[in-house]
């Protein structure tokens, strides 16, 4: 008796059964199945949201460029076009005689705003190819200089030296007169008047990555003097040279419009800025848009390249 009853006290005490237990697995089962169900959906709907995350990190990244840089590349975007397809922005021909037009005509008749537009392609063109020589020229000197020190740095430091005491103008003078007149030779004039200023940061900037770890590293390892060069040095040298080579762009223009002022450029009819500038100047009382729009859009350009190079070395300005 005394064991039925303790029995059945158990009984009585023991937890009664959940009615919920075992129904709480097939509702977890369905909430997932009802969750791989809308995923889909959701990543249907979440689709064109990542796609519109992009643009507009684009145009938050738009929004932080300053104004200034804006218009600089508007302006140099906008000449670029004259030199590439001048037929755009002027129907006319630069070289002959017309009356009529919204910007005048010079003394000869010709459209003044059809010869500006047409001479981008030679400023532009003559800029890039000094710049080009001096690049080419100026780094060669300097990594060799920079990279291989000893008595070869101070040859070449010297020659350095030498084409910085000469002003930039009197030495493209002398080069001009023993290569002979004409755009590309005005061109190389100045190339080589820069070839100073290019060597002179590329020799300091070897020598600083010279010193780094990392090309120690490839020397100690194995690397040959040629392909550590090429591989390491170089690449990790031209972070100031690109900005060198964009403010000398703009440089290279009001040099090549200076020698063509003083008529050692294009010869005539050629519509080059610094030549329509010097046509220009015999008639400033009484028309003096002959000169001011050629020279207008040399400051123009020679200003937004000049924001550029500042945007490219990673000053603010």
């Amino acid at each position: 008796m005394n064991a039925l009853t303790h029995n059945e006290g158990l009984a009585l005490r023991a937890p009664a059964a959940d009615p919920l237990q075992g129904t709480v697995p097939q509702v977890a089962v369905a909430a997932a199945a009802a969750t791989a169900a809308t995923a889909p959906a959701a990543s249907a709907r979440a689709r064109p949201w990542a796609q519109g995350l992009g643009l507009g990190l684009l145009l938050q990244r738009a929004r932080q460029v300053p104004l200034g840089l804006w218009l600089a590349w508007t302006v140099l975007a906008v000449v670029l076009l004259w030199a590439v397809v001048p037929g755009w922005f002027s129907s006319h021909d630069p070289l002959v005689g017309l009356a009529g037009h919204w910007l005048g005509t010079d003394a000869l008749g010709r459209d003044v705003w059809a010869r500006v537009v047409h001479g981008a392609v030679h400023s532009l063109s003559g800029a890039l190819v000094a710049v080009g020589v001096g690049l080419v020229a100026g780094t060669a000197l300097g990594l060799i200089a920079g990279a291989v020190g000893g008595r070869t740095d101070e040859a070449l430091m010297r020659v350095v030296d030498v084409l910085l005491a000469v002003p930039s103008l009197l030495l493209s003078l002398t080069i001009i007169i023993v290569l002979g007149f004409g755009t590309v030779n005005a061109a190389i004039a100045v190339g080589v008047a820069s070839v100073a200023s290019f060597a002179r940061l590329v020799r300091s900037e070897v020598v600083r990555v010279r010193r780094t770890e990392y090309v120690e590293a490839a020397f100690g390892s194995g690397g040959r003097f040629g392909a550590v060069l090429w591989r390491h040095v170089l690449p990790n040298s031209l972070t100031s040279v690109v900005a060198l080579a964009a403010l000398q762009f703009g440089t290279a223009i009001l040099a090549i419009a200076t020698l063509g002022f003083l008529g050692y450029g294009a010869p005539p009819p050629t519509p080059e800025w610094g030549l329509l500038i010097a046509e220009g100047r015999n008639y400033l009382s009484t028309a003096w848009w002959l000169t001011s729009a050629p020279g207008l859009v040399v400051v123009a350009v020679v200003l937004a390249v000049n924001r550029i190079s500042v945007s490219l070395s990673g000053a603010r300005a």
